[in-house]
């Protein structure tokens, strides 16, 4: 195993020049195995964690365009829409029925939307319907508050107020402004993508962050990616996970890759490796399948996120129920353990 993957091992910081030596040239085994060290040595126990929510995309209507996104509609369109209060509400006593107690708001970026329906969906989700919530990416929060004229802050407060606990790290996609360009060129830049979610961190609102590959990225990107979430963090310190993914065909406006299973397992152990601030490592069941995903249990990761309930965006290869994913973890090796989005 070569001197970087020792320093690693011994959690000394990397530089993103280490980083990407590692990612270009070391075999991909001996970057799982190093991982895998790591994650036993900071996480003892032989534990893996699992969550319950579901994903309620509130509204279809968005005016980013990303080029890879199939989901979005303009506000015109006949199929368009915007969930009721009524229609989110079932949807969560549909998830309540099905153990999940959380629930994960995301839609897109529409301006037609009041900033009332907002608070008003929280504090139903919250204090009738008794669940915890995570919303907004960050280009719906900065976008939101744009809108009613108000500051990021002044946002925040107001959400928070009505019930939000935590934020995703949605919209990442490769934090490089080459690729923003090409893929969601009306998304946020990489440095304001970083600083909206430190806002939201700072006002106690934590979450998660990931990064997306199988495009035209270069692994100069992706070192580039992981050192804005590892500066991100040492800043505000609330990512509390991170996760790999990969695009999906879901257009044929931007190019799209195949990405190998060792080629995710060596960049879902370099995470952990290089994001020695960031406390978990999830592996992504829902878009690499179970296979590949106990690997990543193997490389790294310790959580296997949540139980998909509903998934209107991408292909769902994940598990469906809580029964399911603990027989998963047990079947890997691991003891299972239900957590909550903030690891409480």
């Amino acid at each position: 195993m070569n001197s970087l993957l020792n320093k690693a091992i011994a959690q000394e910081r990397l530089t993103p020049a280490e980083g990407l030596e590692i990612l270009k040239n070391a075999p991909w085994t001996d970057v799982v195995e190093a991982a895998d060290t790591v994650r036993k040595a900071k996480l003892p126990g032989n534990r893996v964690g699992y969550t319950a929510f579901r994903i309620v995309n509130y509204t279809n209507v968005c005016e980013v365009t990303c080029s890879f996104c199939s989901f979005c509609r303009s506000a015109h369109s006949p199929e368009a829409y915007v969930l009721s209060l009524d229609e989110i509400r079932q949807k969560t006593l549909e998830a309540k029925a099905k153990g999940a107690d959380q629930i994960f708001l995301q839609g897109g970026v529409n301006k037609e939307i009041p900033l009332s329906y907002y608070t008003d969906v929280l504090k139903m989700l919250t204090q009738e319907l008794g669940v915890k919530v995570r919303g907004f990416s960050p280009v719906e929060l900065v976008r939101i508050a744009e809108f009613n004229g108000i500051t990021l802050d002044e946002l925040l407060d107001i959400f928070k107020d009505a019930g939000l606990s935590s934020v995703p790290g949605a919209g990442a996609e490769i934090l490089s402004d080459r690729m923003r360009q090409i893929l969601s060129p009306k998304k946020l830049p990489a440095q304001q993508w970083c600083d909206t979610l430190a806002a939201c961190h700072k006002k106690g609102l934590p979450g998660s962050a990931n990064i997306v590959i199988g495009s035209a990225e270069t692994a100069e990107e992706v070192i580039e990616h992981l050192e804005y979430v590892r500066k991100t963090q040492d800043i505000a310190g609330g990512f509390k996970s991170f996760v790999v993914w990969t695009f999906q065909p879901q257009t044929d406006k931007f190019p799209i890759r195949h990405v190998r299973g060792d080629e995710y397992l060596k960049l879902l152990a370099l995470s952990r490796l290089y994001l020695d601030n960031v406390p978990h490592i999830e592996v992504s069941l829902l878009g690499m399948g179970l296979s590949l995903g106990e690997l990543g249990l193997h490389a790294g990761a310790d959580d296997i996120n949540s139980i998909v309930i509903e998934e209107n965006v991408l292909q769902n290869h994940g598990l469906t129920t809580i029964e399911q994913a603990e027989a998963f973890i047990k079947n890997a090796g691991f003891t299972p353990y239900r957590r909550s989005l903030n690891f409480d």
